[in-house]
């Protein structure tokens, strides 16, 4: 690699690690940075995947106050998301992800409008605060294997779940989404490492930015008032929906 190429790299992660961190499509900076410099789609897709993860270590200690004072909550929803992972993961190795690509951009945005209307949706939600529901316990496992399936903007799409079902600030949220996003690509790395073509020079490059990033983004957010933060992560969702939709149906 030049040393422009790894420049922009680490450009990339830091700022997916400092998206991630706030609300997600971290990889839709990181992807594209990738397949740029020559690496393969598919490689690209999977060396984003594995450079993101200390990323989400990075938001998890800046989030280290939310995310210890709910650990038991975070264990217990880590089960289906995970359960989740692990199906994303045998499917994006055993099928082309073609398919999947054409109905993200509608998920996206149901999740970015599940986030606006959180407030008024609470009260018409029978299940909302029942954090045993069996549908969140659905919404959790599909959102794991969406993150490892196809991963840009599972934060959203989690903020979004767990704002109908978990009545707490968008802070305490965010601060679960990331650990349990981070833990359903996490598992999902620990096999692309040796079953899927990862570039391990790129990935090393984006593993260290991306840390950077997930501390400075989870500063950044924790600063950022609740209703404000839900918006804007919703309002970026939109946007992100727009573009996958361009490049879907393009």
């Amino acid at each position: 690699m030049s040393a422009l190429e790894i420049l922009a790299l680490a450009a990339a992660g830091a700022f997916a690690g400092v998206s991630n961190a706030i609300a997600g499509a971290g990889s839709l900076v990181t992807f594209p940075t990738l397949v740029a410099i020559g690496v393969p789609q598919l490689a690209a897709n999977v060396t984003s995947t594995v450079g993101l993860i200390p990323g989400a270590l990075g938001a998890a200690i800046g989030y280290s106050e939310e995310v210890g004072s709910q650990r038991a909550r975070i264990i217990r929803m880590s089960v289906p998301c995970l359960l989740g992972a692990a199906a994303g993961t045998a499917l994006l190795l055993l099928t082309p992800n073609d398919t999947f690509e054409v109905i993200v951009p509608a998920l996206v945005a149901v999740s970015c409008v599940l986030l606006l209307l959180q407030p008024r949706l609470i009260p018409r939600v029978s299940h909302a605060g029942n954090e045993r529901s069996p549908y969140l316990f659905a919404g959790l496992v599909l959102a794991g294997a969406y993150a490892a399936y196809f991963g840009s903007a599972v934060g959203i799409m989690l903020i979004a779940i767990l704002g109908l079902f978990v009545l707490e600030s968008i802070q305490r949220l965010n601060a679960i989404k990331v650990v349990i996003a981070g833990l359903a690509n996490l598992l999902a790395a620990l096999f692309y490492a040796f079953l899927a073509p990862v570039h391990w020079g790129p990935a090393l490059i984006l593993m260290i930015s991306s840390m950077i990033g997930g501390q400075s983004g989870a500063w950044i957010a924790k600063r950022i008032d609740g209703d404000t933060l839900r918006v804007a992560i919703a309002i970026g969702g939109l946007v992100v929906a727009v573009v996958l939709g361009v490049k879907a149906y393009g």
